[in-house]
């Protein structure tokens, strides 16, 4: 599976984002496909997740922020980021997961500061 994220960028603190990301290769069902980041210095964290059936989970530092989709058609996953603060600047990536095997992509960094 190919993971290709787009969509990353300098942005103001209360300004908005959208992510996508697009996988291509073996795709299973069911899965899960969803966005990590990762800050300078720290550790990866998940930001949020969705599967292919819909059922989404979010770190509670986004909730109300940020908001996972995805088009099961296109095995493109988005994520909407709005109200973004300079804590959000990381290296954005994109995975994908099934039956057990995580895929990743190379990541986007998305950069907010004024």
């Amino acid at each position: 599976v190919q993971l290709v994220e787009s969509g990353g960028g300098l942005v103001q603190p209360g300004g908005s984002l959208r992510l996508s990301c697009a996988a291509s290769g073996n795709i299973f069902d069911p899965n899960t496909m969803g966005w990590y980041r990762q800050a300078p210095g720290k550790q990866r964290e998940v930001v949020a997740t969705m599967t292919n059936g819909g059922r989404t989970n979010y770190a509670d530092s986004m909730k109300g922020r940020f908001t996972i989709s995805r088009d099961n058609a296109k095995n493109t996953v988005y994520l909407q980021m709005s109200s973004l603060k300079p804590e959000d600047t990381a290296v954005y990536f994109c995975n994908y997961l099934s039956f057990g095997v995580n895929y990743w992509g190379k990541g986007t960094r998305v950069t907010v500061s004024s």
